[in-house]
């Protein structure tokens, strides 16, 4: 009972971390336990191949050798000068010594001819005294011919005898065969080879297996050497066995083996030599104990986490109790708004779905009331940030307007003063003002043009000129990071096919990486631009010389949300939104690193057949001897700027035009009605009558002045303008602008409506 309350006592988190502990120890010792027994089984299963194989070859081996050498030998014992030696035999019972001599001459000659290491003759008169001859004088012979006995006598009942003996420490085979002179048998040779079995074994048989051959309960030869191992007692203990030709597991000394044992020879064959074939298994068992104790720690590393994780997902489980447990308190404090994150199905879901229920009917009405405030508010919040966006859009339209009137203004007095009469130091203060300027204005267009929104639009596009924007807008950012630009522009490119405010922020995205990449790493750098032509398609090249991009980045920098800045500093959607835009233009980009060495990137686009046309010509100076140009014309300018009125007036009047001006449209109609002009100069953006209107009015009903009337504005892209323009094919010249280029188009109009 005590323990069944001490177990009902434990929280729910402490009995299932015991339960898991539990199964996972079980799990554990029973993959271990699979795992031994799956080990040992194929070890012994591969040994008993192994070991089969290995007897297999040594049996064959030996009965293959002793063929051999009984036809060998027999064939030598058959030889004429041979059967004339054993003649002597014949004749007396013991041979004379002379007899003697020709004997063991014979003998000596058979040794060398037959390759034998012993010879031994026995006549049949006197068994006990052999004529013994040996390859090798050391040879102990009085000993060979006592362990050759059985043999000996085999062969004297008529039979040849192969049989293996030991001597000396070495092991032989020998054969026995009676000698026969006429028909009689009067003796018998044993021819003795040294039997080279456990060296053979070993050069054939598998690193791993050895061979121990035993005669009369001792190792006559082996290739292993085990100290202490009473290698004869296993032996015996094994061949004693019913089951002795199946494998079995033998312990020598410290080592273990899987062995097999067995006799050379049939049963009737003398001093049957034994042989034990073993094959260590000692590596695999160092294996399967290093496998078990990398499994153990495997194992207690994976209860060690699986707790962890059950820990973690009880308390998960739990955490809805507690959620409920907090809302029912606040609940009871008054606070009906409370609710229970329900995020399971089960049962600890449909308590929390009931609780929610309950507190629903309570705060129904003040919850519908609050929605209505939340959605009054959101739908403030976006009118205001609608009218901001707005006014966003108006106060950039409004600064570019602003910015190219006195822009123009600029220009113009400045290229004025240039065709005064100053000082040459203050005329190169003049050139260097008119330079601002028109990089002043550069700059407003491009910006503008980048910012504004577009429609896609396809149109033959010149890949400098978009470069050259984009490179004014970043200008800044590149001269505060000290990162030089070298730009390498090939001539007369020809046109591309493209939408070019896609391609600038391609090329801004670009150009912007090579900045970030090189000002991260070093101090300074430089990022060289490319523009040729090959094979009708134009190529961009964009290279820097930062850290460059690793091998392993480099075939990932174009996949959507890849990116190796900072958290914050990156989306990685930049790299991919280029590639989409390119192949959607036809292109192809592609990117080339070496680490330490920089990156480039590169861009084709398919060109079209039209050439680009050059830059276009810096505005021609007024001289002095065009200073009549405009005598007897009259011209009406209409701008809301006192500033662009001074400045034309004085440039036009300063080459013989007489000007009228007016400050907005319904002065320029009274200006009109008074005056014979020539031609009408008029802004577009105006207060009360603007450009557009005077033009309606001017072309319903003075149309002869309709086609002689050009338009000025700041604002460079309007896109509605342009139609505008484009439709009633009208000349506008956007501002700021120089006085030679508005000269230049009133010489253009006079001309058209005079006929020339």
């Amino acid at each position: 009972m005590a323990r069944e309350r001490f177990i009902a006592d434990l929280s729910f988190r402490t009995k299932m971390l015991i339960a898991v502990t539990l199964v996972m120890s079980l799990l554990l010792a029973v993959s271990l336990g699979l795992v031994s027994q799956r080990f040992k089984q194929q070890i012994h299963h591969n040994a008993a191949a192994q070991l089969r194989t290995a007897e297999g070859v040594l049996k064959i081996r030996q009965q293959t050798r002793e063929d051999e050498l009984l036809l060998r030998f027999n064939v030598a014992n058959n030889e004429p000068k041979v059967k004339a030696a054993y003649g002597i035999l014949s004749e007396t019972s013991v041979p004379t010594a002379e007899g003697e001599k020709t004997l063991r001459d014979t003998l000596e000659k058979m040794i060398r001819a037959v390759k034998a290491d012993v010879i031994v003759l026995t006549p049949e008169a006197d068994a006990g005294h052999p004529v013994t001859t040996a390859s090798d004088p050391q040879f102990k012979t009085e000993l060979f011919s006592g362990k050759c006995s059985d043999s000996i006598r085999q062969a004297f009942a008529g039979h040849s005898q192969v049989d293996t003996i030991e001597n000396g420490g070495r092991l032989f085979d020998v054969v026995s065969l009676p000698v026969m002179v006429s028909g009689d048998t009067i003796g018998v040779i044993t021819f003795g080879a040294e039997n080279s079995m456990a060296r053979e074994f070993e050069e054939l048989m598998h690193k791993d297996d050895d061979l121990i051959l035993l005669q009369d309960q001792r190792v006559v030869s082996a290739t292993i050497n085990i100290p202490g191992a009473d290698v004869p007692a296993q032996f015996a203990a094994l061949v004693a066995k019913p089951n002795a030709s199946d494998i079995q597991e033998i312990v020598l000394g410290t080592d273990h083996f899987w062995g097999i044992a067995g006799r050379l020879g049939g049963p009737a064959t003398p001093n049957r030599l034994g042989y034990l074939i073993l094959s260590s298994y000692e590596a695999p068992l160092q294996v399967l104990r290093s496998t078990q104790q990398t499994i153990l720690l495997i194992g207690l590393l994976a209860i060690f986490f699986g707790v962890t994780v059950v820990w973690f997902l009880v308390k998960k489980i739990t955490e809805p109790l507690r959620d409920l447990q907090t809302s029912a308190e606040a609940v009871g404090r008054g606070d009906f708004s409370q609710r229970v994150d329900i995020h399971t199905h089960d049962e600890f879901g449909e308590l929390g779905r009931a609780f929610n229920q309950m507190t629903h009917d309570i705060e129904k009405s003040h919850s519908d009331l609050q929605k209505t405030v939340d959605t009054l508010k959101t739908t403030q919040a976006q009118l205001v940030q609608s009218e901001k966006l707005s006014a966003v859009g108006e106060f950039v339209a409004g600064v570019a307007h602003e910015l190219n009137n006195p822009l123009a203004a600029v220009m113009g007095f400045s290229e004025m003063l240039k065709d005064a009469d100053v000082r040459e130091d203050h005329r190169r203060h003049l050139d260097l003002i008119f330079k601002s300027a028109m990089r002043c204005r550069k700059i407003v267009q491009s910006l503008l043009s980048f910012a504004r929104r577009h429609q896609p639009e396809r149109k033959p596009v010149a890949v400098n000129k978009l470069v050259d924007e984009v490179l004014e807008i970043v200008a800044y950012q590149l001269r505060t990071s000290n990162v030089e630009v070298v730009c390498r522009f090939a001539p007369n490119l020809p046109l591309v096919l493209a939408d070019g405010h896609q391609i600038q922020q391609v090329i801004m995205n670009l150009v912007n990486n090579a900045r970030q990449a090189i000002e991260a790493h070093q101090n300074s750098g430089c990022i060289t631009i490319t523009t040729e032509i090959q094979n009708a398609t134009i190529r961009i090249t964009i290279q820097d010389n930062g850290p460059g991009i690793s091998a392993e980045n480099l075939s990932r920098i174009f996949d959507p949300f890849f990116t190796t800045k900072e958290v914050g500093k990156g989306t990685g959607l930049g790299l991919s939104l280029c590639y989409g835009l390119i192949k959607e233009h036809g292109g192809t980009i592609a990117a080339a690193s070496e680490p330490g060495k920089g990156a480039s990137f590169t861009i084709e686009l398919p060109a079209t057949t039209t050439i680009a046309a050059g830059e276009s010509p810096a505005p021609a100076k007024a001289g002095k001897e065009n200073s009549q140009e405009g005598v007897g014309k009259k011209i009406l300018l209409v701008d809301d700027e006192e500033v662009i009125l001074e400045m034309i007036c004085d440039g036009l009047r300063h080459h013989g035009y007489e000007v009228v001006t007016a400050t907005n449209g319904e002065a320029a109609l009274k200006e009109l009605h008074n005056h014979k002009i020539d031609a009408i100069c008029t802004d577009i953006k105006m207060p009360g009558l603007n450009g557009r209107q005077l033009y309606d009015w001017i072309r319903t009903g003075r149309p002869e002045v309709a086609k002689r009337i050009i338009f000025m504005t700041g604002d460079v892209i309007n896109k509605p303008l342009q139609l505008f323009l484009e439709q009633e094919q009208l000349i506008c010249l956007n501002k700021p602008f120089g006085v030679a280029d508005l000269r230049q188009a009133i010489k253009e109009i006079l001309q058209t409506s005079n006929g020339h």
